[in-house]
């Protein structure tokens, strides 16, 4: 019983005098040590957390309102409000409050309201200014009462003190009588001057004056008093609107008569500040504040003691949903379900989270499908209205039921369908309707507001889904109305119709990159959208045209290609050229497209807009964009001359490189080809025209290329042969038109990558072979291979990398290892010996 008594929502008024809920706790006072004094504290009944830990200061002005609210002010703009579930709760927190300041708990308000104003303006008047007396309440003394009111307005401290006096000696009730009396003999006067009396106790903004207005007993002859504004030449009649045109439908049987009361008295002040009252520029700045809280806590009551009797929702829903509910009495359920939905506005984000869930899990979504499906127009908005507010709030809810109800309905009857098809069906000429669930379209195929989950994203499961089983609903109208070359229906609202579904897939365009443009491909869409560019409605056009630059826009090969090969320009040309010299929104939409084209410098598009079309264009001449979208294609096209004329003196040893690079290592183990022969030639070429003249840049890219791709290859080779010929002799053969010099370090070496001659230090010269002609050892591309001899037999000769190579020409370093061929006699001798290698040049 103390959890549900201490229970409190706190509240925090913002800078637009709009509350903010701050959570839902539990509060309690107790003495703080850190603030050295008695303290309200909050502590959040989800995660314990401290929500409010406020002093009670002596002079801070605590208000007490409609039994279940305390409010004051922590600072000059920092007020705060507690609203408690059940009215002991609040006496109690009231008591320690007042007792901390010594005030008596029977008063509404603790302390006297004083700004710094009133301070500097009373500085020389002493402590307790003297009450205001209140002259006799009698006909007689009505224009000096009404005199006395308007003159305390200015001042915050008299106001303060005519506002207790009025509480304190039920002044209130007093002039009521006197209204009855001066409507009883006529007295026009007297109406008057009460009008104005009443009017300045509003100004006083005191709800513990409301709470005694707004009373059961007393409400209507409030509003019987406000009939008589002296501007008006004839009294108003809003007793007899309230009364008799005002009629409240008790749709389903509320038995809280609580809840009642606050419903009745919600509608009635609401009707006073939105009717009856002068417009708020009449008054000062804020001067109703109070008035706006009392409604706004009242609507908030209304909706969580509505929230939590169950057994009235789930009537209403069983009702909405059945067959054999008459259609006048589904109509009354479905607009209560709006006015419901309206107030849940006022809501802050926690409590609508709580409020949706709980129509979500009664079934509303469900509910609206049904009204929907009806023909009911006043029925069909309000359900509108309802998805409007729940697609806002969580669009992914709806996105959720439509993807679950499709497992069990045909594609008519799924719920984005029936929206769809009532846009489509809108009866309004303007298409109010139509625009408004347009934008709930655009909602739900937002991606940005689409979550993930751990198996697999919303955003794709439910744009699968769309596309598999909407898009057509949606995209019907434009299809049916672009058979032929020009629209078949151009009235203004097919037109309409038709802006709307192109800015809808616009939207598609821009945030759904592959479905629409899957869907843009298999139905030949931008065709059938361009044909609109001849529609007599320039808004439709423009339109068109926007669907069109937005997939320019995206700069997508893919979009491109389908341009080219429909030849889609086509239509934009002619359309360009029927405008003629116009200068309208649609001129300058269509320069700008060809702008953004050349700008953008979109090659394939340019040259097929110069090719095909440069003649029809190149005369319009108040723009420089078509003869500077003809000169960059002619300068593209000398790019691409001059690229082709580089190319081709070295396009022969391209190809015989690719060659090489593609047959070097699947030749026969035991030849050496053809093309190896053509390798060494050209090295040696290329080294005696280093001597002459500079190899060009091209040449020593691609070589170096060559190069890098077999040490590579070879690398790898190396490191797997090394075991095979670690207690093998090498079997070095040579050939008399190639000389080769190895340098080791060691018996067994690692390749040297630095050029450097046979003589270096630390690089003693191989061992020479008899027979053998040494050229001289500087010569750039000869060395000399080493090969056994009687002194160094295959058994007890050192070992000689095989790989190792050294070139002469700086830059270009090669690493080759070539099978090389056995004598026949090896063969014969040793048939199961490895094959011995042939270290090579690489330069």
């Amino acid at each position: 019983m103390a959890d549900t008594r201490r229970r409190v929502k706190l509240y925090m008024l913002n800078e637009d005098r709009q509350w903010d809920d701050r959570g839902t706790g539990h509060v309690s006072s107790a003495y703080v040590e850190r603030l050295k004094g008695m303290a309200l504290l909050v502590r959040s009944e989800t995660d314990g957390s401290i929500l409010l830990e406020s002093k009670i200061h002596p002079d801070t002005a605590y208000q007490k309102q409609q039994e279940t609210l305390i409010v004051w002010s922590e600072s000059d703009n920092y007020d705060l409000a507690l609203s408690f579930q059940e009215k002991a709760g609040c006496d109690e927190i009231w008591e320690k409050i007042c007792q901390v300041q010594g005030k008596d708990p029977s008063v509404d308000i603790t302390q006297e309201v004083v700004d710094e104003s009133e301070d500097e303006r009373f500085d020389d008047m002493p402590d307790a200014m003297p009450p205001i007396e209140l002259p006799p309440c009698e006909l007689s003394k009505l224009e000096e009462i009404s005199e006395l009111f308007n003159s305390v307005l200015p001042s915050p401290i008299r106001r303060e003190k005519l506002a207790v006096c009025i509480e304190n000696d039920g002044y209130i009730k007093k002039l009521i009588d006197l209204f009855h009396m001066c409507e009883d003999l006529e007295n026009l006067e007297g109406l008057h001057h009460l009008y104005d009396i009443f009017k300045s106790i509003f100004l006083l903004n005191k709800n513990a004056l409301f709470e005694i207005m707004f009373s059961d007993d007393t409400l209507f002859d409030i509003v019987g008093l406000l009939e008589y504004d002296p501007t008006l030449p004839q009294p108003a009649k809003h007793r007899e609107y309230l009364k008799t045109k005002a009629k409240f439908k008790e749709v389903v049987p509320i038995s809280n008569p609580e809840l009642l009361i606050k419903i009745h008295q919600t509608y009635r002040v609401q009707y006073i500040q939105d009717v009856i009252l002068p417009t708020p520029s009449v008054f000062e700045e804020n001067m109703l504040s109070s008035l706006s809280s009392f409604i706004f806590f009242n609507k908030v009551e209304i909706v969580s003691m509505i929230q939590e009797d169950e057994k009235f929702l789930t009537t209403l829903f069983a009702q909405l949903t059945d067959d054999e509910t008459d259609d006048n009495h589904r109509r009354d359920l479905i607009l209560f379900l709006k006015e419901f939905c309206t107030f849940s506005q006022t809501l802050q984000l926690p409590s609508r989270e709580s409020f949706f869930k709980t129509l979500s899990n009664l079934g509303v979504l469900s509910a609206i499908e049904i009204i929907l499906g009806l023909d009911d127009v006043k029925m069909k908005s309000a359900a509108i209205d309802i998805f409007s507010y729940i697609v806002e709030f969580s669009p992914s809810m709806v996105r959720e039921f439509i993807l679950h109800e499709t497992q069990n309905q045909d594609d008519d009857d799924l719920l984005i369908n029936l929206v769809i098809e009532q846009m489509i069906n809108d009866t309004d000429p303007e298409l109010g309707g139509a625009m408004q669930l347009m934008g709930i379209l655009r909602l739900l195929l937002d991606p940005e507001n689409m979550l993930a989950t751990a198996n697999k994203t919303e955003k794709t499961e439910f744009l699968s889904f769309f596309y598999k089983h909407s898009m057509h609903v949606l995209t019907a109208p434009l299809f049916a109305n672009t058979v032929d070359d020009v629209p078949s229906k151009d009235d203004y609202q097919t037109a309409q119709l038709l802006s709307l579904i192109l800015e809808l897939l616009s939207f598609c365009v821009e945030h759904h990159t592959y479905h629409i443009k899957n869907y843009i491909i298999s139905k030949d869409l931008l065709r059938r959208v361009l044909v609109l560019l001849k529609s007599r409605h320039s808004f439709v056009a423009l339109c068109a045209l926007r669907f069109m630059r937005r997939i320019i826009g995206l700069k997508e090969d893919f979009y491109n290609r389908y341009i080219l090969k429909g030849n889609l320009f086509k239509p934009i040309v002619e359309a360009f050229k029927a405008n003629g010299d116009r200068y309208n929104l649609f001129n300058s939409a269509m320069i700008e497209l060809f702008e953004f084209v050349k700008v953008e410098d979109v090659k394939s598009l340019c040259g097929h807009i110069v090719e095909n079309y440069i003649n029809e264009l190149e005369s319009v001449k108040y723009v420089q964009t078509f003869e500077a979208l003809k000169k960059r294609y002619e300068q593209q096209q000398d790019r691409l001359k001059d690229r082709l004329n580089i190319d081709r003196p070295f396009s022969d040893f391209s190809q015989n490189a690719l060659v090489r690079n593609n047959n070097r290592f699947r030749r026969d183990v035991r030849t050496l080809e053809e093309e190896e022969e053509m390798w060494f030639d050209q090295d040696e070429e290329v080294q005696d025209a280093e001597t002459t003249s500079t190899v060009p840049d091209i040449l020593k890219n691609k070589l170096d290329s060559d190069f890098d791709h077999l040490n590579k290859l070879l690398e790898s080779k190396k490191v797997k042969e090394a075991a095979e010929v670690k207690d093998s002799p090498p079997k070095l053969l040579t050939k008399s038109s190639i000389n080769i010099n190895i340098k080791t370090n060691s018996p067994v070496n690692s390749p040297i990558h630095s050029p450097g001659s046979p003589t270096s230090p630390g690089s003693p010269e191989s061992p020479k072979s008899p027979g053998t002609t040494t050229p001289n050892s500087t010569s750039p591309g000869n060395c000399i291979l080493p090969t056994p001899t009687p002194q160094t037999s295959p058994n007890n000769s050192p070992m000689v990398d095989k790989t190792n190579a050294v070139t002469k020409k700086p830059g270009l370093v090669g690493l080759v290892d070539y099978p090389d061929e056995d004598s026949d006699e090896e063969e014969e001798t040793d048939p199961i010996a490895p094959s011995a290698k042939r270290a090579r040049i690489g330069t």
